[in-house]
């Protein structure tokens, strides 16, 4: 790779860093104030919805979801279940073990932060361009899977993990 072309690379890296830690950091701050306005922490919010997206789960099961040790994440579920978001079950497969099930209060809790969150984010990209914004989708997703590829989580770049990634 010629020299000029490596330096354009690590500048541009070095750019894309900077960017996403921005935007990462903005949007942590934006959710964790929109969020708990609804009585959870980002983090509770981010259980409730991977139960709903993808059901009852063992608490491993989530902690690694979530990327989370199994502590963390059962004081997350403990307060969850206080606040009567989430539910114990008994597990099908093995009656020594339970399941955390979002509950119908959790599954409306999940649903009213989603459409708030999406309609800010509708408000955000309504000046951009469709190209644009199909343009940037494409960008977050394929960064999302080389992440994934890069963390063991998928083996190849073009796999999909989680359909609703994209």
């Amino acid at each position: 790779m010629p020299r000029e072309c490596n330096d354009d690379l690590s500048q541009d890296a070095e750019a894309l860093y900077e960017a996403l830690n921005q935007l990462v950091r903005v949007h942590q701050f934006r959710d964790r104030d929109r969020i708990c306005c609804y009585d959870v922490s980002v983090t509770q919010y981010y259980a409730v919805e991977t139960l709903v997206k993808q059901g009852p789960l063992r608490l491993q099961a989530l902690a690694e979801e979530m990327f989370l040790d199994k502590s963390t994440a059962s004081r997350v579920v403990d307060t969850l279940e206080r606040k009567g978001y989430v539910t114990r079950i008994d597990d099908p497969e093995d009656r020594r073990a339970v399941r955390v099930q979002v509950t119908e209060a959790g599954i409306s809790l999940y649903e009213r932060i989603r459409t708030d969150l999406i309609a800010e984010e509708k408000e955000m990209i309504s000046g951009m361009t469709p190209e644009v914004r199909q343009g940037a989708l494409t960008l977050l997703r394929q960064l999302t899977r080389a992440t994934e590829v890069r963390c063991g989580l998928i083996d190849e770049p073009y796999s999909v993990r989680h359909p609703a990634r994209g």
